[in-house]
């Protein structure tokens, strides 16, 4: 990380310190899984259903998305810091919202607009396209998801053990002291990025054409989307499979919940040390073909009549790799089909990958109610994984025939 620029911490002159970026990030990852190991004990608390509840999952992602086409632009228009100071606000007052909330109802709705926090995740990897050129940008998102993938990895278990010492309202209250404490870094530590800020909205849509019409952006938005989308149909129903299925109690089950962001923390240190040197397509491949084969493998033995938690959440940890691979990398091309609007094709790219994971977020936690079985939701995330590769395949097809002429 020695090529950054020169920055001081907690100096809003200049641009913020990488591990500013890397709480940015993280903050995003946390408020999405902190709380899965206490969705039983919710719709216990709220004497609601199951089903219902796991929206806290899916409806969440499904307004992430469509912020997301707003976020982008933005913090193009105005600046990625302003943007950033007011989410963060708003994430704050949503999460005390969840915690005051009286009824499933009520509470969310205020869920719902904790997706605020979706400015974090997106004006991270902004501000770093910002600085860096796409192979570079893509080193650097690397190592960044690398610090925020321990996120993932100790969230689930941490809001489990939190769950039973002190009930799920927790989870939300360690929530809410992140986001004020994020808050204050935000003020103190980001300095201004985007190069652009002024340009007037109609123009920026007027330009929406040149990322929408662009076969790259689409090739690696999608791979991003259905690489991801295994995660986050993992995520809808993975705490009732490892409940019900499995009988495995919210402890422990926010440890094998873990296990994603084990592979995830690899996958990015691989793209942070090799990213500028073997390049974004290549990267994007290994990974989505990583991920593939592990959900082909657990879906081979699940089919065989094999039911294990070893072999669900196993399988996981080479889909978290594949990611770590994926998604900074794909982000990074997708951010240099267009540099100047880098805050626009960020959001539109993460309206698609955030979309899509909302779908096969609510359509994996519908698919496992009452099931017997791991095998509908493994072949789920098994498909997801297959697309991904095709989309990747069709980008590396494309830049050979602009490479020809």
């Amino acid at each position: 990380m020695t090529d950054l620029p020169t920055i001081k911490f907690l100096d809003r002159r200049t641009p913020p310190h990488v591990a500013t970026l890397v709480v940015l990030a993280g903050m995003a990852a946390l408020a999405m899984n902190v709380f899965l190991p206490s969705l039983p004990n919710m719709a216990t608390y709220y004497q609601a259903d199951y089903a219902f509840m796991q929206l806290a999952v899916a409806l969440y992602l499904g307004v992430n998305a469509v912020l997301q086409l707003f976020i982008g632009p933005l913090s193009d228009r105005y600046g990625r810091r302003p943007v950033l100071l007011w989410s963060t606000g708003l994430f704050a007052l949503a999460t005390l919202g969840c915690l005051l909330a009286s009824s499933a109802e009520v509470f969310m709705v205020f869920r719902m607009m904790q997706a605020v926090i979706a400015a974090s995740m997106v004006l991270s990897r902004a501000v770093i396209r910002d600085l860096y050129p796409q192979d570079k940008a893509a080193s650097v998102m690397g190592y960044v998801t690398m610090g925020m993938a321990l996120i993932p990895m100790l969230a689930p278990a941490l809001g489990g053990t939190l769950d039973i010492w002190f009930g799920w309202k927790a989870s939300f209250l360690l929530l809410l002291v992140c986001s004020l404490m994020l808050l204050a870094l935000i003020w103190m530590d980001v300095g201004e990025t985007a190069a652009n800020t002024g340009t007037p909205m109609a123009q920026q849509i007027r330009e929406y054409p040149i990322i929408l019409t662009s076969h790259r952006f689409w090739g690696y938005a999608l791979a991003s989307a259905l690489a991801s989308g295994a995660f986050f149909a993992y995520l809808g129903g993975a705490p009732y499979l490892g409940a019900n299925l499995y009988q495995i109690p919210p402890s422990t089950l926010g440890i094998w919940m873990a296990t994603p962001g084990l592979g995830y923390f690899f996958g990015n240190y691989i793209t942070g040390r090799y990213a500028a040197r073997v390049g974004v397509n290549k990267m994007v491949l290994w990974g989505t073909l990583l991920a593939t084969f592990g959900m082909t493998v657990a879906y081979t033995i699940s089919l065989s009549g094999t039911t294990t938690p070893l072999n669900f959440f196993g399988a996981m940890v080479l889909v978290g790799l594949g990611n770590g691979l994926v998604l900074p990398n794909a982000s990074a091309g997708m951010l240099s089909v267009r540099p100047q609007l880098a805050g626009t094709a960020a959001g539109l790219g993460s309206t698609l990958l955030i979309g899509g994971g909302a779908a096969l977020s609510g359509y994996g936690g519908g698919l496992v109610q009452g099931a017997d079985s791991d095998l509908p939701l493994i072949g789920l995330m098994a498909l997801s994984s297959v697309l991904s590769v095709l989309c990747i395949l069709y980008v590396i097809r494309r830049d050979r025939q602009l490479a020809g002429g």
